[in-house]
């Protein structure tokens, strides 16, 4: 963060200051975990469901925190604020402002985000400093903290966004007003919530409206409700794809045997074979969103392709393939899911298998969020592995059931297609049942933490490379 002295803080976020000189600069960083804050750092206590920030004040005033923002009488150094969200979003909003050199990229998307802000904040740390979230810190809380990651030798600040309702991206977007907006694709992601994906569509689009005349909205113009959203921003719009109306697009995908794409990178009349490290074909459309961001920045044609075979996954749970000892090889893409994700997932799963002697075992959980729909989606992502002859479907909890019941319909062989109750019979069975150059791949939502089988089943080794299928 800028330096600022506390008197400053307060005036920001319109707080009162206590038990603290106003003189006092704050010259670390701001942080919401008391066991993350360093000395002259700023301390965000926030309630919590199972532990309350305001405990610690004590705790990160002796680790040499500057002061603490806190919504309840506290002893110690620190800044009352009415809501401690609006706070931080206050000061992040203030902070970026003095930023003038920094230019701000918003990324939003049904999946996808999180790995396309990865490879973009690796290109674009090529040609200055950079600041990007950690993971998937794109809410009302994360977006803001990553804003505060920022200093002045900040050339690059990538923002991930996301919405659980409409007016949610707009007001992140105002924290942070973006000159380069992303979006990569409308899906069923929290359908539950918006009823529809025209309403997800809404909500997403409020990214290209934030930008300002002289911004650049990148869309994909493989999803008609993205390359729609062309209508609804003042700023130059650049579109990416397959399409042939792309404006950057690519040729010629083809995936080896670790189900890694390579491609034909077309920009007008340039053209050139891409190869990457990344695990999925959904990795494409992620890649060339941020290519197009990268190019836009000053990155020239040839350094973007030689870049973007070198960028790595920087996320976990993410596409994250391991080979045990015994050659079988664990795809772990637990981190979330929704029915677009997870059909990119299980075409992974399917192509991989393809180029080994074993079989493909996929252990699918509760994709959440879909509201009604959700039983009719789990179903069809149960149909859909059968199609793709993946050998075993392991559903993992209750309401995944109806994949099981899914691949059942679809399949020839009903017997293949599991049902278990929780985590820890889906690892039993899977210890007795995976043997040499078989290929697992493990994905559903968050909540359900299958992350958990992924690592019972792997033995510690090297992990090679992957990313976010969403």
């Amino acid at each position: 963060m800028i330096a600022l002295t506390l008197g400053e803080v307060a005036g920001i976020v319109g707080g009162r200051l206590v038990g603290a000189d106003p003189a006092t600069p704050v010259i670390g960083s701001v942080e919401f975990d008391s066991r993350q804050i360093t000395p002259g750092g700023l301390f965000l206590a926030l309630p919590g469901e199972h532990v309350d920030g305001h405990d610690f004040v004590d705790a990160v005033a002796a680790a040499g925190a500057a002061a603490s923002l806190v919504t309840r009488p506290v002893d110690g150094p620190v800044i009352e604020v009415a809501d401690g969200f609006a706070a931080l979003a206050a000061l992040a909003a203030a902070v970026v402002r003095r930023l003038p050199d920094a230019l701000v990229i918003g990324v939003t998307g049904s999946s996808g985000k999180t790995s396309t802000k990865d490879v973009l904040a690796q290109l674009l740390a090529r040609l200055g400093p950079t600041v990007a979230p950690p993971g998937s810190f794109n809410n009302e809380l994360g977006h803001p903290y990553t804003v505060l990651r920022a200093d002045p030798s900040t050339r690059f600040l990538v923002l991930e966004t996301s919405a659980r309702g409409i007016g949610h991206i707009r007001y992140l977007a105002e924290i942070a007003p973006p000159r380069i907006g992303v979006v990569l694709n409308v899906g069923s992601a929290h359908l539950g919530e918006f009823g529809s994906r025209q309403a997800i569509a809404q909500a997403k689009g409020e990214l290209v409206e934030a930008l300002p005349p002289g911004g650049l909205a990148v869309l994909n113009a493989d999803d008609p409700l993205v390359l729609a959203m062309r209508t609804r921003t003042q700023a130059r719009v650049l579109t990416v794809g397959r399409s042939e109306q792309a404006d950057l697009r690519a040729e010629n995908v083809e995936l080896d045997a670790l189900g890694r794409a390579s491609f034909d990178l077309v920009s007008g009349a340039d053209r050139r074979r891409v190869a990457l490290r990344l695990v999925g074909e959904h990795h494409v459309g992620n890649v060339l969103a941020a290519a197009a961001v990268a190019l836009e920045c000053g990155m020239a044609f040839a350094e973007l392709v030689a870049e973007l075979g070198e960028v790595t996954p920087a996320s976990r749970w993410r596409m994250e393939v391991t080979e045990r000892r015994d050659d079988v090889l664990v795809i772990n893409d637990a981190y979330n899911a929704n029915p677009e994700s997870v059909r990119a997932a299980l075409q992974t799963l399917a192509a991989v298998g393809s180029h080994r002697a074993g079989r493909t075992f996929a252990v699918l959980g509760e994709m959440a969020e879909l509201g009604d729909d959700g039983p009719a989606q789990h179903q069809a992502v149960g149909r859909l592995a059968a199609r793709l002859h993946v050998a075993h479907v392991i559903a993992v909890g209750e309401v995944a059931r109806p994949i099981q019941q899914g691949a059942a319909l679809e399949s020839s062989a009903p017997d293949e297609s599991r049902w278990v109750p929780d985590v820890d019979a889906a690892i039993a069975l899977l210890r007795s049942e995976l043997r040499a150059a078989d290929v697992v791949l493990v994905k559903a939502s968050r909540a359900a933490r299958l992350e958990r089988v992924a690592e019972a089943i792997t033995d510690g080794a090297a992990t090679d490379d992957g990313g976010e299928a969403g």
